[in-house]
C-alpha cells in the first residue's frame, strides 16, 4: 500500500505553500532591514528573534495538537504567521519587527511539529523514510520556489507582503479537505520532552539537530547578508540561495539510500566532514558555486539524517515528543548561530561567518568519532 494516501498528498500541498512564503521572508527580512541602515547586529537579533518563536512554538506545539487536534493546530498555525507577516508593514521600528518575527517563528514551528507528527503518524515502519523523504524533498523545493520568486518580482517590502500572506492564506484551503487522525486516547503515558532528552540512544540524533540549527540558521539568516556585502543585487542574492538549497534537494534521496545502505552514523560523519571543507574552501572565494553546492548539499541533509536516527529509538506515541525535541534542538542551534556568528560579523569580517560553521561542524564531528559504531540495523533492510 502507497505510504501517500490522501491526506499526506494534500499536507504536503499546504506545505509547499508554506515553504514558499517562509523562504521569501527568511532572505528578504534581512536585506530589508540592511537597506533601512540597521547595524548588522541587530539583523542579527531579528533573524534570532524568529528562531526564538521557533523555540517556544516548539515547547507548546504537543499541548496545541494534544487539545484541538492536528487539523484545527494547523489552521491556527497559519492563521497567525499570516497575521505576524501582515504587521511588518506596520513599522520599520526594531522591536516591532523583533515581534513580528517572534510570532511568525511561533506559527512556522507548529506548522513543523504539525507536519513531521502527522506524516510519521500517518506511517510505519516501512514507510516512514519514505514520508520523511519526501517532506524534506518539498520543503527545499518550496525553498527554492522562494528564492527564484525574488528576481521576478518587486523586492520592495509593500508589494511583497501582501502576496506572501495571500500564499499562506491558501495553504489552508488542502487541509479543509483532509483528516488526519488525532492520538487515540488508551495510548501509552504520553511521553514529554524531558524524557527525549534523556534517552541515551536518541542523543546523538538530538546533538546533530543541534549543530544542524547552527548551520542552516546561519546560513538562512547571514548568507543574504553576506552576499549583499559583496556588492550583489537582491536578485542575485536570490539565485544564489536557490543554488545553496536546490544542492539540498540533490542530496536528500543519494544520501538517505547511503544513510539506509551503509548506516547513519557513517554518513553523519562523511556529512560534517565536507562541511568543514566546503566552508574552508568559501574563505577564499574560489569556485564559489561548486563550493556553495557542495555545503548546501552536506549542511542541508545533516538534519533528517540526524532526525531519522532518533526517530528510530522511540515507540509510536512518542513521535510527536520526539519530533518536538529534534525541533526544539534545530532552533536552539538556530537561536545561538546567527546571534553570536553576526556579533564576529560585525566586529571582525564577514568571512568569521564560514569559520563559524566549521568550528561547529568540527565539534561535533569530534562527538561522533567518540561514539561507538553501535548502529541498529539500517530501517530498510530490516
Amino acid at each position: 500500500m502507497s505510504p501517500y494516501s490522501r491526506p499526506v498528498l494534500l499536507l504536503l500541498c499546504g506545505l509547499l505553500l508554506l515553504t514558499v512564503s517562509i523562504a521569501v521572508l527568511n532572505t528578504l527580512v534581512p536585506l530589508w532591514l540592511t537597506h533601512a541602515q540597521l547595524p548588522t547586529w541587530q539583523v542579527g537579533v531579528v533573524s534570532s528573534s524568529y528562531f526564538t518563536g521557533n523555540l517556544v512554538g516548539t515547547l507548546v506545539a504537543g499541548k496545541l495538537i494534544k487539545r484541538i487536534g492536528f487539523t484545527r493546530s494547523y489552521h491556527l498555525a497559519c492563521l497567525l504567521f499570516a497575521l505576524a507577516t501582515m504587521s511588518m508593514a506596520l513599522s520599520l521600528d526594531f522591536w516591532s519587527w523583533i515581534g513580528g518575527r517572534f510570532f511568525a517563528g511561533v506559527g512556522c514551528a507548529w506548522i513543523w511539529v504539525i507536519v513531521e507528527s502527522a506524516l510519521l503518524r500517518s506511517g510505519n515502519l516501512s514507510n516512514r523514510g519514505q514520508l520523511l523523504a519526501a517532506y524534506m524533498m518539498v520543503y527545499y523545493l518550496g525553498t527554492v520556489t522562494g528564492q527564484l520568486l525574488l528576481g521576478m518580482v518587486s523586492t520592495e517590502l509593500l508589494h511583497v507582503l501582501p502576496w506572501v500572506t495571500a500564499i499562506v492564506m491558501a495553504a489552508m484551503l488542502p487541509m479543509l479537505f483532509a483528516r488526519v487522525n488525532h492520538q487515540e486516547e488508551d495510548e501509552p503515558q504520553r511521553a514529554s520532552v524531558w524524557l527525549m532528552l534523556k534517552r541515551r540512544g536518541a542523543r546523538l540524533g538530538i546533538n546533530g539537530c543541534v549543530i544542524s540549527g547552527m548551520v542552516l540558521g546561519s546560513l538562512y539568516g547571514l548568507m543574504p547578508l553576506y552576499l549583499a556585502h559583496q556588492g550583489m543585487s537582491d536578485a542575485n542574492v536570490g539565485y544564489w540561495m536557490a543554488l545553496l538549497v536546490s544542492s539540498g534537494i540533490a542530496g536528500q534521496w543519494p544520501i538517505g539510500r547511503l544513510a539506509d545502505r551503509y548506516g547513519r552514523l557513517l554518513v553523519l560523519r562523511i556529512q560534517v566532514f565536507v562541511i568543514i571543507l566546503a566552508s574552508i574552501a568559501m574563505l577564499g572565494n574560489y569556485a564559489m558555486a561548486p563550493t556553495l553546492f557542495i555545503l548546501g548539499c552536506a549542511g542541508f541533509t545533516l538534519y533528517p539524517v540526524a532526525m531519522s536516527w532518533a526517530c528510530e529509538k522511540v515507540l509510536p506515541h512518542e513521535l510527536v515528543a520526539i519530533n518536538q525535541t529534534l525541533l526544539m534542538s534545530y532552533t536552539v542551534g538556530s537561536l545561538l548561530g546567527p546571534s553570536m556568528t553576526s556579533l564576529l560579523m560585525q566586529r571582525y569580517s564577514d568571512r568569521l561567518l564560514f569559520v563559524m560553521i566549521a568550528i561547529v561542524a568540527l565539534v561535533y564531528l569530534v562527538m561522533l568519532l567518540r561514539k561507538p559504531d553501535r548502529h541498529h540495523t539500517p530501517l530498510a533492510a530490516a
